[in-house]
């Protein structure tokens, strides 16, 4: 595979917090977004992401296929994370602008990896809009399922209105959700450990952790690495970060390293509360570790957090795909139309409604499990694109030995190809048709120069 080396507005071309020339730079005047998040902000926004995420959907599926080994793909999809982490902050240094891997791919290895990046992005994490929505509703609404479905609508449609108000309100929101999920999360485990019930008995000996083999671990792995992927929202909003080339590159790796210790917390407490069996057959896996346990008093505990956990990750996700749709229309990758900044409120308004209303449309026929695996190929394609285009910058440019790329990539490829097949097969037609949709308008347009 050949790479192009663009070398455009390193650190030394640029000024703190802006962008080098070309495709990366940020816009100037009216088109700016306003730099207005520290690092406090970013660590929650991407903390909030992660941690709705995994802790209330992806544990029952990953018990469902590696059994305690889950414990195991954990501890992989963390180190692929890691390796994505640096990336994404390293390059996120260099370009902090709107768009994330998107401009990565496009300013180090040309239009169509950017543009694959990008698809992925938009692609995998509206399915995550999607199930976040369905989440809080499962949780908050124990009702019929279409009441569920319609409470669902109504929190994509509350947060997207947020959004489009500054992006202020929707780090300050974050970091009250994200307190209030955390706290949740400290009284479950605290339950569990107090409940009398838990036990290493519960784990199932050796035979449990090698229950699924290694294709079990790795198919874990990659529907585990759903839940890590919210550090992404970070680099993303490169562009109302203040002194980005500082903040992000501090951000990514502390947002992470948190998200993994309660991941690791909570997993290891809900298998010595319930077993893997227990946990893969439950639509609500720490609501039912915590049944067995013997602390079913504390189940109103686990559904407020799981809301307020999903409603954290929902909003955070918004802002995102917001954003990245906005750098790809402002390439021409997608319309025009979504290139658009609010002049008072400085967010990509047009974006975020187009954002909103899609995962509307998905929340009235998605399956909660089933987009976890597609939203993960996505995600995957799109951060083997990062390692890829971090692992061309030069020596001036780098913070992380190349190593690191190289075996971030290769665990993206890896993990991928271990996801269920079905959930590949979706992917790989969702790829194919953004890749033609691109090369039929680029064909239309240089029919049209002629």
């Amino acid at each position: 595979m050949a790479f192009r080396r663009r070398n455009r507005g390193g650190p030394s071309a640029a000024a703190p917090g802006t962008a080098g020339p070309g495709a990366g730079a940020a816009p100037a005047g009216g088109d700016r977004l306003a730099r207005r998040l520290g690092t406090g902000d970013a660590v929650l926004i991407g903390l909030g992401s992660m941690v709705g995420a995994g802790v209330f959907a992806v544990f029952g599926p990953a018990a469902r296929v590696a059994g305690t080994g889950l414990l195991v793909g954990l501890v992989v999809a963390a180190v692929v994370a890691y390796c994505n982490a640096v990336a994404s902050a390293q390059l996120a240094a260099v370009y902090p602008t709107s768009g994330g891997t998107y401009v990565y791919g496009r300013e180090r290895l040309g239009p169509w990896w950017g543009f694959a990046a990008g698809w992925g992005f938009v692609v995998g994490k509206t399915a995550s809009c999607a199930a976040m929505a369905l989440t809080f509703a499962s949780y908050a609404v124990p009702g019929p399922e279409w009441a569920r479905r319609a409470v669902a609508v109504a929190a994509v449609v509350a947060l997207a209105s947020l959004n489009y108000r500054g992006v202020t309100r929707t780090a300050l929101l974050t970091r009250v959700l994200v307190v209030a999920s955390l706290a949740a999360l400290a009284v479950v485990v605290a339950g569990i450990a107090a409940g009398g019930h838990a036990s290493t008995a519960n784990l199932g000996g050796w035979a449990a952790v090698g229950e699924g083999g290694v294709y079990g671990v790795l198919q874990a792995a990659g529907l585990l690495f759903f839940a890590f992927a919210g550090y992404a929202r970070i680099a993303t909003m490169g562009e109302e970060v203040r002194d980005p080339a500082r903040t992000i590159p501090r951000a990514i790796p502390v947002a992470l390293f948190i998200a993994v210790a309660v991941y690791l917390v909570v997993g290891a407490a809900a298998l010595l509360a319930a077993g893997p069996r227990v946990l893969a057959e439950a639509a609500a896996p720490l609501a039912a570790a915590v049944r067995a346990a013997g602390a079913g008093g504390l189940a109103p505990v686990v559904r407020a957090g799981a809301a307020l956990a999903s409603l954290g990750a929902l909003l955070a996700l918004i802002a995102g795909i917001g954003r990245t749709a906005l750098a790809m229309a402002r390439e021409r990758d997608l319309p025009g139309w979504l290139a658009a900044v609010h002049p008072r409120h400085r967010v990509p308004h047009h974006a975020e409604v187009a954002v909103a209303a899609v995962v509307c449309a998905l929340v009235a026929v998605a399956d909660l499990r089933g987009v976890i695996g597609f939203s993960s190929f996505g995600v995957l394609v799109y951060y083997a694109v990062a390692n890829a285009s971090a692992f061309t910058q030069p020596a001036a440019e780098r913070r992380w030995p190349r190593a690191i790329n190289v075996l971030g990539a290769a665990g993206c490829v890896v993990l991928v190809a271990a996801l269920p097949w079905t959930s590949v097969l979706a992917g790989a037609v969702m790829f194919a048709a953004g890749l033609g949709g691109r090369w039929l308008v680029l064909r239309r347009r240089a029919q049209c120069r002629v």
